[in-house]
């Protein structure tokens, strides 16, 4: 897999089936190791390993629907009181950060209402605070700690 500007982790990897399998230490099964899938274990070590947000906090591919169209948010971490605190898209590294991929987390944060929104494409990686109708996010230099 790419080399990704993230620090190294040590993830559990497999072959079976003909496929590349990683251990999702959030979902506790291995799933198929896709490039988005490498972004995805890589920005959640990383938030939990660098930034400390809690590991029980985290929900991995959750569903939710919009415009009556079922979706899947890669990363959702909550507060400590349960509510949505960060959501999180991950693009494959050789997909160029666009408009698109903005627009897509903050069309997803109108059913989910977190505080940040952040997009990565493991290379790459912006957050801002999620922005009230009718205006902009105002993006950060870095990514919030966790005082949820």
């Amino acid at each position: 897999m790419t080399p990704l500007n993230l620090p190294s982790y040590d993830f559990k990897v497999k072959k079976s089936e003909g496929k590349v399998w990683i251990f999702d230490s959030m979902r506790k099964k291995f799933v198929v190791l896709t490039p988005e899938e490498w972004v995805r274990q890589h920005f959640v070590s990383f938030l939990i390993q660098e930034h400390h947000y809690p590991k029980s906090l985290f929900r991995i591919e959750g569903g939710l629907t919009y415009n009556k169209l079922l979706k899947r948010s890669d990363i959702l971490v909550y507060d400590r009181s349960g509510k949505p605190w960060m959501l999180v898209e991950c693009k494959s590294p050789t997909i160029k950060l666009s408009q698109k991929a903005f627009n897509q987390v903050a069309i997803y944060n109108m059913t989910i209402g977190a505080k940040y929104l952040a997009v990565t494409n493991g290379m790459v990686h912006f957050c801002c605070e999620a922005p009230m109708p009718g205006q902009e996010g105002k993006f950060l230099e870095d990514f919030p700690e966790f005082v949820g």
